[in-house]
C-alpha cells in the first residue's frame, strides 16, 4: 500500500493527516476516518492500513491540529485526561463542517482517490463528527458510520439525534451495552431520529462489550468478536455502498 504524512489545509491552520491507499488499481472509494477523542495515533492508523487493505483510498486526519499537532493520550493520569478532555471542548460542528471541507477540497485533488464515491467512520467522539459532516454535505457522503458515538442525544440544537434530519445517505450505529457517554435512553433518541429522517439506517447494540471495544490496544476492554463484527459491518456498508456505485 502507499501511505503518506501530509498537511491538509484548511481555513483554520494545516491539518496534518495520515493518508493510506492500494498501490494497485483505482481510482479508490474515499473513506474518510475521523479520530477517537485518544488522538490520532499509530493504533489508527493500523485500523486505516485494514480499510484501505481492501480498496479504500483513506484519509485519517489530526483533528486537533489547531492546538496539537501530536497529541496522543499515552497514559490515563488525571492531568492527561483532563488536557484530553479540553482538546475535546474545542470541537463542534463548525469545526467538524471546516475540517470536513478541506478533506473533501483535498481528496476532490488526488488521481488515486475516486472522491464522488464517498463514506465516513467515526469513532467515539466522533460518532456525532460524522453525523455534522454528511448533514452538512449532503450531496457528497453515501454512507457513515458511528461506532460507539459518545453524546449523540444532547440539549443542544445542533444535536446529533436532531441532525439526522439532514442526512441523504445510509447510515450505521454500532452501540455497546456498557457505554456511559451512550446511554439506551440517548440511542432511542438517536434512533427515532433516524426514523423520523426516513433514510437507511441499522442500530445495533453488541452486548456485554464497552465503549472502546474495537481498539485493539484498549487494554481490559477490546473485545475481538465485537471488534471483527464491526469490521464486518463496515466491509458491508461500504461494498455496498461506495465500491457497488463504481462507473461502468
Amino acid at each position: 500500500m502507499i501511505e503518506h504524512h501530509l498537511d491538509i489545509p484548511t481555513a483554520d491552520g494545516l491539518m496534518n493527516s495520515f493518508v493510506v491507499y492500494p498501490d494497485e488499481g483505482g481510482p479508490h472509494p474515499v473513506v474518510l476516518f475521523y479520530m477517537d477523542a485518544p488522538g490520532k495515533r499509530e493504533e489508527l492508523h493500523t485500523m486505516a492500513r485494514r480499510l484501505a487493505a481492501v480498496g479504500y483510498f483513506v484519509v485519517l486526519p489530526n483533528l486537533y491540529y489547531r492546538s496539537s499537532r501530536d497529541f496522543w493520550l499515552t497514559e490515563r493520569t488525571e492531568a492527561a485526561m483532563a488536557r484530553m478532555f479540553g482538546l475535546m471542548g474545542t470541537l463542534n460542528a463548525r469545526t467538524t463542517t471546516v475540517d470536513t471541507q478541506a478533506l473533501l477540497d483535498f481528496v476532490d485533488t488526488q488521481p488515486h482517490a475516486d472522491a464522488s464515491r464517498l463514506g465516513a467512520v467515526g469513532y467515539c467522539m466522533s460518532g456525532p463528527f460524522v453525523v455534522w459532516a454528511a448533514a452538512a454535505f449532503p450531496d457528497r457522503f453515501k454512507s457513515i458510520a458511528s461506532i460507539y458515538g459518545a453524546n449523540m442525544a444532547t440539549d443542544q440544537p445542533d444535536s446529533p439525534h436532531r441532525a439526522v434530519a439532514g442526512l441523504r445517505c445510509e447510515s450505521y450505529f454500532a452501540c455497546a451495552e456498557i457505554d456511559k457517554w451512550a446511554p439506551p435512553a440517548a440511542v432511542a433518541q438517536l434512533q427515532a431520529g433516524l426514523v423520523a429522517a426516513g433514510m437507511p439506517h441499522r442500530v445495533e447494540w453488541y452486548p456485554g462489550v464497552e465503549h472502546g471495544f474495537a481498539f485493539p490496544l484498549r487494554a481490559g476492554i477490546y473485545n475481538l468478536p465485537a471488534a471483527e463484527r464491526h469490521w464486518a459491518r463496515l466491509f458491508s456498508l461500504f461494498g455496498r455502498t461506495l465500491r457497488a456505485s463504481a462507473p461502468a
